[in-house]
């Protein structure tokens, strides 16, 4: 069948493709989350007051790894 893996496990050719798929979603997601933590740094005072958020807050939110996603838990 289409995307399965045989009885000896060797993948059949759509499970190679669909592998590349998933690390470029996850590579495009890292940099999604880079690029936003580097915008918060960015952000006024006065709008981190309106947010309801301090500066240590972004300090720390914007100094995380770009690997890690808080969604993917």
């Amino acid at each position: 069948m289409k995307g399965m893996r045989s009885v000896y496990g060797v993948a059949q050719p759509d499970s190679h493709s669909s592998w590349v798929k998933r690390l470029l979603v996850r590579v495009a997601r890292w940099h999604q989350l880079s690029r936003e933590r580097a915008s918060l740094r960015k952000i006024s005072d006065a709008a981190l007051k309106d947010l309801g958020l301090s500066r240590a807050d972004i300090e720390i939110e914007s100094h995380r790894a770009f690997w890690d996603d808080p969604f993917s838990k």
